[in-house]
Formats: structure tokens, sequence, C-alpha cells
């Protein structure tokens, strides 16, 4: 038995009810580009109300920044705010809405994070103007974090969650990391850092 082919309604209910509603006796000589236009329509209309809905985010923020920062010539500045504003509207795109504050920092950290270790290998590699060029943008992506942590609330975040954990070797450094890193969202935290002092307080070798 063959496939039964989808009536115009179902493949386009938009033009069927547009037909009905305008009582048109012969609309269906151009319904492929009725439906696309009206699509094409339907789109605009949706990032509008996107943009609408977004004008306070990090993302228009750094539009701004990225107008300043051509009028003043600062290439670093620049390279990586343009970077930045990729990542953030690439991320919206995957989310299919605007980034809220916590996501768009996520955003930031892993960009540093990229950029901490780009450093070590070009560090390693003899390329510090290179390693150079990194720990500048660092700077102006961390610019938009908040405030990095007290160490002494990392330290009390830590001990916090050793003992909620009831870790006692190095084989249980995931399950502290994961509970301190808990404690300490919101706040600009080195993971690197912090792996590190759990380590210790374990007895693990850093």
């Amino acid at each position: 038995m063959r496939p039964t082919r989808p009536s115009a309604a179902s493949r386009c209910p938009a033009w069927w009810r547009n037909r009905r509603s305008n009582q048109d006796s012969n609309p269906g000589n151009n319904r492929r580009s009725w439906c696309r236009d009206n699509r094409r329509r339907v789109v605009l209309a949706a990032l509008r109300n996107l943009k609408a809905s977004n004008e306070l985010t990090l993302v228009n923020e750094i539009s701004a920044a990225i107008a300043d920062a051509m009028r003043s010539r600062e290439t670093v500045r620049l390279s990586a705010l343009r970077m930045l504003k990729a990542a953030l509207v690439n991320r919206e795109v995957e989310r299919g809405r605007p980034l809220d504050d916590n996501e768009a920092r996520d955003v930031v950290r892993s960009l540093v994070k990229q950029r901490k270790d780009s450093i070590d290998q070009f560090t390693r590699g003899g390329r510090i103007d290179l390693a150079r060029k990194e720990t500048a943008e660092i700077g102006v992506l961390e610019s938009y974090l908040p405030p990095a942590a007290d160490p002494a609330v990392v330290e009390q975040a830590i001990l916090e969650a050793i003992a909620e954990t009831g870790a006692t070797s190095a084989k249980d450094i995931g399950r502290v990391m994961k509970s301190a890193m808990a404690r300490l969202s919101g706040q600009t935290v080195d993971g690197k850092t912090v792996n590190d002092i759990v380590r210790q307080k374990l007895g693990g070798s850093v």
C-alpha cells in the first residue's frame, strides 16, 4: 500500500487558514512561496522578541564594549570581546533562548580556562609572546566575572565538603570537588587551585 501524501493543510496550516479566511478559490499556485515567506516572517518576529527580551544581557553589554574598543583601537581587548560575544551567541543559539547570568558566567569561565591551558602550552613551547597575549585576554574576560572568592571562603568550603562527604583519602577527591564547587557556585574560583588544596587536605600528591 502506497503511503498517503500529506495534505496541503498539514504541510502548511497557516496557508490553509489563510485560504479559508480569504475564501480564495485558487491560492495553490503560490502556496510554496507563501508558506516560505510566512515562515520567514515567523522567524523574524521571534528574533525581534528575543532581542527585545535580551536588551540588558551580557551580549549587549559586550557589543557596546566592542564598539568602544574599536574606537580606541585596543586590538587585544577587541579580539577578546569579539571571541566572547561569539561564544555567548553560540550558546544562546544552542539553548534557543537568552542566557541567564550564571550561564553567561559559565561561558566566560570556560574561555578563561582555555586561555590558561594555552598559556601553559605556549610557555613550554617558548612562545612567550603568545602567552602574554593570552594573559592579556584573560584580564579582559575576568572583568566580566564576579571578584575572586576569598581564600578563606574557599578553604572553608573545602573543609565543609570533606566533612559532608566523609572523605578520608585521595580516592575521594571527585566527591569532595563536586561538593566544594557547589558551595562556591556564583563566585570566581580557579578549579585547579581548589583541586590542589583538596589533594593536600586528603594527603594526595599535587
